[in-house]
C-alpha cells in the first residue's frame, strides 16, 4: 500500500517542527510543499531524512492535486485566502481526503466560522491541530487515573500554562497580523488542555459545557522602553505603537451537563519567561488524587562552561525557545513527540483514510476561539463573560478584541 501524502502550506517554524514529526510515523510521507518562502529548506529537510520525494510547488491548488491531504501551517492572516484555494482545488477535482489546520482556526469567532464553512462546502474531513491534547503525558495520565476517577469522580480543578521568552517571526508579535498577543498565541493551548483533562474519561471533547470566562491581560516587559527598543530592532514592531500583551491569566468554569457539578480550569501564559526554553507545565486535582507535568523535567541535563560555549552555534539544540547556551541545560531529546506533534498527525492520517474528522475537528477549533476571544473581552471590560447569555453571544459573534485591532495601548500600561 503505498504512503499517505502530506503537504504543506508554509514552512515556516511550525512546518519544521511538524516535519520531525513526520519522520516518526510510518507510512506517511511529506511529499509537497507550498510556501512564500522556505520551502527549498524544507523539502531539501525531508528528501535527506526518508520523508519520501517531496516537491516545491507554486501555488496552493497545484499542491492539492498531488497530495492526499494539506496541512495549513501558514500564518493566521493567511488562513481565509488559503482554505478558499483548497476549496476551488477540490471543486476542480483535487482528490484530497482532508485538511488540516493549525491553531488557532482563526483571530476571530468570524474567521473561524468561515474556515468551518468552507471545510463543509467542500465536504473535507478536517483536523484542528491541538498539540497538548495529544501530548502522551496527558493521555497517560487520563488512562491511569480513570478507575480513580470513576469511583472518586473527575477533576474539578485544571492548571495549565505555556511559556516562553517570545515567538520568532515577527508577525507573530503583530497584534493586527496575529489576533493578538500572547493568549491568541498559546492561550488557546492552555484553554484546550484545561477543558480535556477536566472531561469525565471516556466523554467527547466538548461534553463539559463552558458557562464563564474571566481574564487579565497585561503588558509586564515588552512594554517597558529598553525591551520595546530591543524588539522594534529585532522584529521590526513598534510596541510604543501597537502593543500586545506579553502576560495573559484567567479561568474557565464548566458545568457536567449530567451531575451540574462545575469544574474549573485555570490559564496562564507569558512571553516573558526567561529561564531554560519553553516550558508546558499542568496539572489537575481531584478528590484524592492528582496529577503533574512538567516539560522542563528531562532525564538529560547538560553542563556547558563559559569557554565551552564559544563552540555553541544554536541555543535552541537543547530545547524550543532556549535563551542560554552555557551552563546547566535542560535537553529534550525529542520535543516533537513531547509535545504531541507525532500523535495529532498520526490520528489525522489514520482518520482521513477512513473519511473521518480528526479527534479534534474545525467545529472544536472554533470553540477554542470563543474561549479566546471571551477572555479578551473579559480582559478588556474587567468583567466576567457568561457565556450562555444570549446577548453575550450576539456579541462574540461579530467581536473583534481591542489589542487586535492596534488599539492595545488603550488598555496596556506602557511606561
Amino acid at each position: 500500500m503505498a504512503n499517505f501524502k502530506l503537504g504543506f502550506i508554509g514552512a515556516g517554524f511550525i512546518g519544521k517542527f511538524q516535519a520531525k514529526a513526520v519522520a516518526q510515523i510510518r507510512g506517511c510521507d511529506l511529499s509537497g510543499v507550498c510556501a512564500l518562502k522556505g520551502a527549498q529548506e524544507l523539502a531539501a529537510y525531508a528528501n535527506n531524512n526518508n520523508l519520501g520525494d517531496c516537491t516545491v510547488y507554486g501555488s496552493v491548488g497545484e499542491l492539492c492535486n498531488h497530495v492526499d491531504a494539506v496541512a495549513i501551517f501558514a500564518p493566521n492572516f493567511a488562513r481565509i485566502q488559503i482554505m478558499q484555494e483548497i476549496v476551488d482545488a477540490v471543486k476542480s477535482g483535487a482528490p484530497l481526503k482532508g485538511v488540516i489546520c493549525e491553531k488557532p482556526l482563526g483571530r476571530t469567532i468570524a474567521e473561524a466560522q468561515q474556515l468551518v464553512d468552507l471545510a463543509r462546502e467542500a465536504k473535507l474531513p478536517t483536523a484542528y491541530f491541538e498539540n497538548q491534547i495529544h501530548m502522551k503525558g496527558i493521555r497517560a495520565q487520563m488512562e491511569q487515573l480513570a478507575p480513580v476517577q470513576a469511583t472518586m469522580g473527575p477533576l474539578g480543578l485544571a492548571r495549565s500554562s505555556e511559556e516562553h521568552s517570545g515567538p520568532h517571526e515577527g508577525w507573530f508579535w503583530d497584534p493586527t497580523k496575529q489576533g493578538g498577543g500572547v493568549l491568541s498565541d498559546m492561550g488557546c493551548h492552555s484553554i484546550a488542555v484545561g477543558w480535556y483533562v477536566l472531561t469525565p474519561y471516556g466523554k467527547p471533547v466538548t461534553f463539559l459545557e463552558p458557562i464563564s470566562v474571566t481574564a487579565v491581560t497585561s503588558l509586564l516587559k515588552w512594554g517597558i522602553p529598553k525591551y520595546r527598543a530591543q524588539l522594534l530592532a529585532r522584529m521590526g514592531v513598534d510596541y510604543s505603537k501597537t502593543p500586545a500583551e506579553d502576560f495573559a491569566t484567567g479561568m474557565v468554569t464548566f458545568r457536567n451537563p449530567e451531575t451540574g457539578q462545575l469544574v474549573q480550569a485555570q490559564f496562564t501564559n507569558s512571553w516573558m519567561y526567561d529561564k531554560q526554553g519553553l516550558r508546558l507545565l499542568m496539572d489537575g486535582l481531584g478528590p484524592g488524587y492528582a496529577f503533574e507535568l512538567n516539560s522542563l523535567r528531562s532525564p538529560l541535563e547538560v553542563f556547558i562552561g563559559d569557554e565551552a560555549a564559544e563552540a555553541v552555534a544554536d541555543s535552541e539544540m537543547a530545547l524550543e525557545k532556549a535563551t542560554a547556551s552555557r551552563g546547566l541545560l535542560t535537553v529534550e531529546t525529542n520535543e516533537a513527540d513531547l509535545y504531541g506533534y507525532v500523535d495529532e498527525i498520526q490520528d489525522a492520517v489514520e482518520n482521513f483514510k477512513q473519511g473521518k474528522d480528526g479527534f479534534l475537528n474545525f467545529a472544536y477549533g472554533m470553540e477554542i476561539t470563543r474561549l479566546c476571544q471571551a477572555a479578551y473581552l473579559s480582559a478588556e471590560t474587567g468583567q466576567t463573560v457568561f457565556l450562555s447569555d444570549p446577548a453575550m453571544q450576539s456579541t462574540l459573534k461579530s467581536y473583534k478584541s481591542l489589542i487586535s485591532q492596534g488599539r492595545g495601548a488603550e488598555i496596556l500600561h506602557l511606561t
